[in-house]
């Protein structure tokens, strides 16, 4: 098993230097992952600068060309996979099955190459994404609709914290609903304006639109989340949040339809 403090201190890139308004990080070469959508990405990233970035290909399974476009990725950045430092991988919430073969990839790669992994939120990548599209101070709240399917979105709040570390930060956990039963969730207390981005927002835009008294901005989402969750992912491991791949966690929102399935086969 990894030193995994030894491994943090080796990559010489996570120590945190007080620049006055927050927090500076020293370069850090970062693999980053999304499996949350059907296509979803690949990035390679330097501190937050994106040096390559694949789309992946709605075509065919996450398992069947997830390993050609992490290599695809490397290869573009110039990198082999012994100088990534730090991998990143959306954790959820979406498909149950992306969701899994994406962490399975992550772990068995991190384990190959003694590298320390971070779990990211793509609904938190999706907010981080968008922040510098929103006018501020207008818009002081931020909610992320991800198409859950069903009728149904995956949604979280998040406020405007300018501290130089986050631009934006959850409010409360993820949650899962029809969107007519979260609209008035969103307008409870507040007088400001609302932006909502995801390919749950512009798939209800109707909704929202017919729900809101005033203008609430709707976004779409950035074509690729990879990018957003490799910069995550650095300021989580920079506060010791990075872990070794066995303690890697996906986060279910909502239940697997198998297990629901199962619990109707066998009701009485």
């Amino acid at each position: 098993m990894a030193d995994w403090a030894k491994v943090v201190e080796d990559s010489g890139g996570w120590g945190t230097i007080d620049s006055g308004r927050g927090i500076r990080f020293y370069l850090v070469v970062i693999l980053a992952l999304d499996t949350t959508t059907r296509a979803g990405s690949v990035a390679v990233l330097h501190d937050d600068t994106v040096v390559s970035s694949v789309q992946g290909d709605h075509g065919r399974t996450h398992g069947e060309r997830l390993p050609a476009e992490i290599a695809t990725a490397l290869d573009r950045a110039r990198l082999s996979p012994r100088e990534i430092e730090l991998i990143a991988v959306a954790s959820g919430p979406g498909a149950f099955t992306g969701l899994r073969i994406g962490l399975a990839a992550v772990q068995g790669l991190a384990v190959v190459l003694e590298k320390p992994v971070i779990g990211v939120s793509a609904l938190d990548a999706l907010a981080f994404a968008t922040w510098p599209r929103l006018a501020a101070p207008v818009v002081t709240t931020l909610w992320a609709w991800m198409d859950a399917q069903r009728g149904e979105v995956f949604a979280s709040r998040y406020e405007r914290r300018d501290d130089g570390v986050d631009d934006w930060t959850p409010t409360e956990s993820p949650i899962v609903g029809e969107p007519l039963r979260l609209l008035p969730l969103m307008t409870a207390g507040q007088s400001q304006a609302i932006a909502v981005v995801g390919d749950g927002a512009t798939k209800y835009r109707q909704a929202i639109d017919e729900w809101s008294e005033r203008s609430w901005q709707v976004l779409e989402p950035p074509e690729m989340l990879a990018g957003a969750i490799g910069a995550i992912g650095r300021r989580r491991a920079a506060r010791g949040l990075a872990g070794a791949p066995h303690a890697l966690q996906p986060l279910y929102v909502r239940r697997p339809d198998a297990e629901l399935e199962r619990e109707r086969r066998i009701a009485p």
